[in-house]
């Protein structure tokens, strides 16, 4: 079987991703983030990257990371159990567990491995989860990794989790694990993590939760979603990226010493791939400094989030059920999110599209990511475009 013929479907696929308008063209940044961008050689008002606090490009992270080339090198070289394990790596996972007030913390490659470590290491196949149904990707690949029967329950619907509980309880599972995004990444909104706490409470089942978009968002000086419903203790898992608000790369589990020293155990991706790098260790330490000395970063980003929100509203667009920065700008069919985005493009905005299968098929959005980077201008500027926009393709 010749090339062509054995991989034509490839072919068929993508033209048929083409046609229906799902098709993602990934453009290419030439400059650092931060409130404007070089996008495709093009300086461009940034609405869409998940850099919250402004921390991606901080001179102080960048210094960090500078310091610790010069003492340690870049490359860890090394998986954590054999010689990749350094100071600074169990430095970080001791700030990370005193700021987010718990016992101990493991750190991994990214929030993505985070989650593909810790499921498989605390269910098997003998066991359930119960997973509410928008989940993000990780969390859903960790649950198939880990070969537990799979429960799905109605988004954010403490009562629908109850009732999957209530029938499965004579399925003779083992352990049990109730798995929750803290807040969704595609429509902004938060979990209802107390009364999820108070469910697994009361059956004594595991509860985890993923805070990828609440850290540096929610709870005092940005500590997340836990801190936020004043949890601490409570919550048995606690998965984070150091990707998005902490302005770096890399994954964390916070909880028990219990579960850490099993995730030093089990956890494949601490196993069997090599550790963060020097730099991003460093500059997630320095991210941490700037947390702790104070909340201004934190404050600004909602007063952002609030007044592009209020303004939006305005004008006439759905926001969707966001009520956090992330704001779902709702626009129905993938075809008209594609032309959207293009046209916010052409007038100086990025702001990508989010359609079929990231989302389901019918609420294609425009995505908006606010920024504490973000001025008032910026947001004046970019209300703007969107009203022009709104108006010229008749959603507003």
């Amino acid at each position: 079987m010749t090339e062509s013929v054995k991989t034509e479907w490839i072919d068929e696929e993508l033209a048929n991703l083409k046609q229906s308008g799902l098709f993602t063209n990934i453009r290419t940044l030439s400059s650092p983030q931060g409130a404007w961008l070089m996008v495709d050689n093009q300086r461009v008002l940034n609405f869409c990257s998940n850099n919250y606090l402004g921390l991606a490009n901080h001179p102080r992270l960048a210094e960090a990371a500078q310091d610790a080339i010069r003492h340690y090198g870049i490359g860890p070289a090394a998986v954590r159990t054999i010689a990749g394990t350094m100071d600074i790596h169990l430095e970080l996972e001791r700030r990370l567990a005193v700021f987010k007030g718990v016992e101990a913390s493991i750190t991994f490659q990214s929030g993505f491995n985070a989650n593909l470590a810790a499921i498989p290491a605390l269910v098997g196949k003998e066991d359930v989860i119960y997973s509410d149904e928008l989940n993000h990707a990780s969390i859903i690949d960790g649950c198939r990794l880990s070969r537990a029967k799979i429960l799905r329950y109605a988004h954010c619907d403490p009562d629908d989790l109850r009732k999957q509980i209530e029938a499965s309880q004579d399925a003779g599972f083992g352990r049990a694990l109730i798995i929750t995004d803290g807040v969704f990444s595609m429509d902004g909104d938060v979990a209802p993590l107390d009364k999820l706490y108070e469910i697994a409470r009361e059956y004594d089942y595991m509860l985890m939760v993923d805070d990828a978009h609440g850290e540096g968002v929610l709870g005092k000086g940005g500590r997340g979603i836990v801190d936020h419903f004043d949890l601490h203790g409570k919550v048995d898992i606690e998965v984070g990226t150091l990707s998005k608000a902490f302005g770096v790369v890399g994954g964390v589990v916070a909880g028990s010493q219990r579960i850490v020293d099993w995730l030093r155990q089990r956890g494949r991706p601490f196993l069997f791939s090599s550790a963060m790098t020097v730099p991003d260790v460093a500059a997630c330490l320095a991210a941490i400094d700037l947390l702790e000395e104070s909340s201004e970063l934190v404050d600004r980003l909602w007063g952002n989030t609030d007044y592009f929100k209020r303004e939006m509203q305005a004008l006439g667009f759905d926001t969707g059920l966001s009520t956090t920065p992330i704001t779902p700008i709702m626009l129905g069919e993938a075809p008209l999110a594609q032309k959207f985005s293009r046209r916010l493009f052409e007038e100086g905005l990025f702001a990508m599209a989010i359609g079929f299968p990231t989302v389901p098929r019918g609420k294609a959005r425009i995505r908006v990511m606010i920024s504490a980077s973000h001025s008032r201008e910026d947001l004046n500027q970019g209300l703007d475009v969107f009203k022009k926009v709104g108006h010229e393709l008749g959603v507003i």
